[in-house]
């Protein structure tokens, strides 16, 4: 005869999820409340200086922490109707294209070189381009200005872009690596097997595959040119040659009695960079991913 055992009632329920504890919530309320501050501390300085721009030298010497009243546009308009600001906007923009290009192309070519073919020193020139993550360009700009001038060009374009290039290609390696790493074997097989050379593999397969990378690496490069300072400022002593930053200086100098117009030309510099880099924001984030995964 089965005997059967009634179980206590008990044992028969779910077990009961737990409340969050008052720590975790307050916990969770104090890292928002840093972070609020954060945020504030560091868009305050940018929107003293768009507001600025509204404003007349008077109200800024009677109330410089004050709003504009009235506002006015003069200042802006000033700006975006002189020759200055466009001239400076276009040499930054060949700075900033061609060096995205020469890093996209020549990081994206050793990269594959070192992601997918077994050589000698392969391991020793992978590391020899980690190891140019921590060379700046600070340590370097002496020799590097001397090189440029024996070279014949400074005061040129070529003298800021051929160094930009070289200091951008590291990152770009580092981050496109793991990528073209990630690629099955299978498929380059696959494409031997079809008779595709190594360039023809390269441009049919390796460079549809790593857009992502080449995206971020591309967004990376265009605006670590278009914020650089210090390589311009040795490298171009001519006005006509001036970059974005080397011209907000230029201008903050001649124009420094006026004050409002100077914060109106500076927020207007500002402006490329902050809607490029929000536009691209989830493209970084996204090959920045990507890149760790491979």
């Amino acid at each position: 005869m089965a005997v059967t055992t009634a179980l206590p009632s008990s044992t028969l329920r779910s077990p009961r999820k737990r409340r969050p504890t008052g720590f975790s919530a307050r916990s969770t309320a104090g890292v928002w409340v840093v972070a609020v501050v954060v945020i504030g501390l560091m868009l305050a300085p940018v929107a003293y200086i768009v507001i600025g721009g509204f404003r007349t030298n008077s109200q800024i010497t009677e109330s410089p922490a004050g709003f504009p009243a009235p506002w006015v546009l003069r200042n802006y308009v000033d700006v975006l109707t002189g020759s200055l600001f466009w001239r400076l906007v276009g040499n930054s923009l060949i700075v900033g294209l061609v060096t995205t290009v020469g890093v996209v192309v020549l990081g994206l070519m050793v990269s594959f070189v070192i992601a997918r073919y077994e050589f000698r020193l392969r391991g020793a020139m992978y590391a020899l381009f980690a190891a140019g993550l921590m060379f700046p360009v600070t340590v370097a700009i002496t020799p590097l200005y001397i090189v440029v001038k024996n070279l014949g060009l400074a005061n040129t374009l070529a003298g800021v872009i051929l160094p930009q290039i070289a200091f951008g290609l590291p990152t770009t390696v580092i981050i496109l690596v793991p990528f073209l790493r990630a690629i099955p074997a299978e498929i380059q097989e696959a494409a031997e097997i079809d008779g595709a050379s190594r360039l023809g593999f390269f441009w049919r397969m390796i460079v549809p595959l790593s857009i992502p990378g080449v995206v971020t690496v591309g967004i990376l490069a265009f605006i670590g040119s278009w914020n650089s300072y210090l390589l311009p400022l040795f490298i171009l002593n001519n006005p006509a040659t001036f970059t974005l930053p080397l011209g907000v200086q230029q201008f903050s100098s001649q124009y420094s009695v006026d004050t409002a117009r100077v914060l109106a030309f500076t927020s207007l510099s500002m402006l490329p960079a902050l809607v490029f880099f929000s536009v691209f924001e989830r493209r970084i984030v996204g090959g920045l991913t990507g890149a760790v995964k491979g």
